[in-house]
């Protein structure tokens, strides 16, 4: 049992899902991490905080989800001067790169070797620290504290190696990134990425918002997953206010994430099958995704729905006419995406680029924590909706979709499978909203500002895999800390390994089937 080999108590913490929190020592971080790892609970975050307003020093914390729900481990950082804490990427290798950006953003380092900036470029000088809150943002005028050095990849050396570095400017409408190929011929031997570039200081942006109002930042930070981000806000302040959110109002947050599930899964799907070179393909899934756009327009009032989810509730209700229009909408997607599923599945050359391309085994990813929809098509079963269920999922009966493959053509069934399964979700829910009066059934409550020194955790099963809100409050009614996670966070190292062996040319389709976020990642 975790916790047993020592006497550190652990404490519920204020969630949308069983949570619970402890506060460790250095040995004790690092041993609970062991522990964890042992009993193969999942990675889930790292972040750091200044706490120069109240005892001095630093944090740093991590959490985990497990069968028994979330696990959120606290190690308080005494020191001023050099301030460190054992590493977690021997046990958890995706810890590394968010051990780096809370270097980067805090000042506080891991004891991992990887030293290396990831979220800096240049863009604040080596001394600065934007999350620290003596930060004053102002425009740089004295460059002598910029890193001026390129910045170190790790290099492949052998008879005919030799680089291609692609990024971070690309050729189409895409956020920058780096990707650098070492490569015999068009083999690859290794990728190496770095991102960072869309990094706009969002946890900064947070402290100076109101709790009431930050719901709409974190819709705003990777905007295919807006649903999912302001939902976790919500759950995460309506934790710390206990403040219950009314069953209609839950109904249509529900209805609101499958459809943007919906909508990334059938945009992937056509871009799948255009990167293979299969432009019908692109036609046939764009189109039904402007369906859907256009209905979200109808029902929500938006085509996507960045102001949907409010703390409390949901902004507007659905309006009368729109549930005959959606009743249309899922009965025409269920047959036409089954049609396309068949000509995919029969088409030669799209299934000849698919199987056995960008192969990520279910050891591997599990080794490396993978997440979401890339963990399900290598076999690892792991969703909220189906472990943790939260309302009004604990009451819907979520089938978990999984393929074994691990190649792009699981993660292009996985997206097949997930699509119908929502469609199922998404007549349940219309249909409980149809039975209930909305004269007695409100869409929203008022939530009152949460008392200072609160923390509250909002996880959310977004269509990547969990979005996650860690929420500590300040006083009247402002934002402490805001730590917001994406799981691309976690499934863009797996890139690297997945394209290994492949061609240099299978790297955009291979890329697409993670269909990773640029600025979630970067915050």
């Amino acid at each position: 049992m975790i916790f047993d080999s020592f006497d550190q108590p652990m404490n519920p913490l204020p969630s949308n899902i069983a949570c619970s929190h402890a506060s460790l020592s250095a040995v004790e971080w690092q041993r609970t991490a062991d522990e964890l790892k042992e009993i193969g609970a999942t990675f889930l975050t790292l972040w750091g905080s200044d706490n120069c307003d109240r005892n001095g020093g630093f944090s740093i914390h991590s959490a985990f989800l497990h069968p028994e729900g979330t696990f959120v481990l606290t190690h308080a950082i005494a020191s001023l001067t050099n301030p460190t804490y054992p590493t977690l990427a021997h046990a958890f290798p995706a810890a590394l790169r968010m051990e780096r950006a809370t270097r980067d953003l805090l000042g506080i380092a891991s004891t991992a070797p990887d030293q290396r900036p990831w979220l800096r470029h240049n863009g604040w000088a080596a001394n600065i620290y934007p999350l620290r809150k003596d930060f004053v943002p102002q425009v740089a005028t004295d460059n002598s504290q910029l890193t001026t050095s390129p910045y170190p990849f790790v290099q492949v050396e052998g008879d005919g190696v030799h680089e291609i570095a692609v990024g971070p400017v690309h050729a189409g409408i895409i956020e920058p990134g780096h990707f650098r190929f070492s490569v015999v011929g068009e083999k690859v031997l290794r990728l190496e990425e770095r991102l960072g570039y869309t990094h706009r200081g969002i946890a900064k942006q947070f402290e100076s918002l109101a709790q009431k109002d930050g719901h709409r930042l974190a819709a705003r930070i990777s905007g295919d997953s807006t649903v999912a981000f302001s939902w976790a806000y919500s759950a995460a302040l309506e934790a710390i206010t206990r403040t219950v959110c009314p069953v209609r109002a839950v109904h249509l947050r529900a209805l609101a994430l499958e459809h943007e599930r919906i909508a990334n899964h059938l945009g992937d799907l056509g871009a799948l099958g255009n990167d293979a070179g299969f432009a019908f393909g692109l036609t046939q899934f764009s189109r039904l995704k402007e369906d859907l756009l256009r209905a979200n327009l109808d029902a929500f009032g938006a085509r996507y729905l960045f102001d949907t989810i409010c703390p409390g509730g949901v902004a507007a209700d659905l309006p009368q006419m729109a549930y005959a229009h959606l009743v249309h909408l899922y009965r025409t997607l269920d047959h036409e995406v089954a049609g396309l599923r068949a000509i995919y599945g029969e088409h030669g050359g799209l299934q000849d680029r698919f199987r056995e391309s960008g192969l990520l085994s279910s050891d591997l990813a599990r080794q490396l924590g993978a997440v979401g929809l890339v963990a399900r098509a290598s076999g690892i079963a792991q969703d909220l909706r189906v472990d943790h269920p939260w309302p009004p999922y604990d009451k819907l009966a979520t089938t978990m979709v999984t393929e074994n493959a691990g190649d792009v053509a699981a993660r292009v069934q996985i997206r097949f499978r997930e699509i119908f399964e929502s469609l199922r979700l998404c007549r349940a829910l219309l249909a409980e909203l149809s039975h209930t009066s909305v004269e007695a059934n409100p869409i929203a409550t008022t939530v009152t500002a949460a008392k200072p020194d609160c923390l509250g955790i909002g996880v959310i099963e977004g269509w990547r895999g969990p979005v996650m809100i860690a929420l500590e409050t300040g006083a009247n009614g402002s934002i402490r800390r805001c730590h917001a996670h994406d799981p691309s966070w976690q499934n863009w190292p797996l890139l690297e390994y997945a394209i290994l062996r492949n061609i240099v040319p299978d790297f955009p389709l291979i890329n697409k089937s993670f269909n990773l976020s640029y600025s979630g990642q970067d915050g």
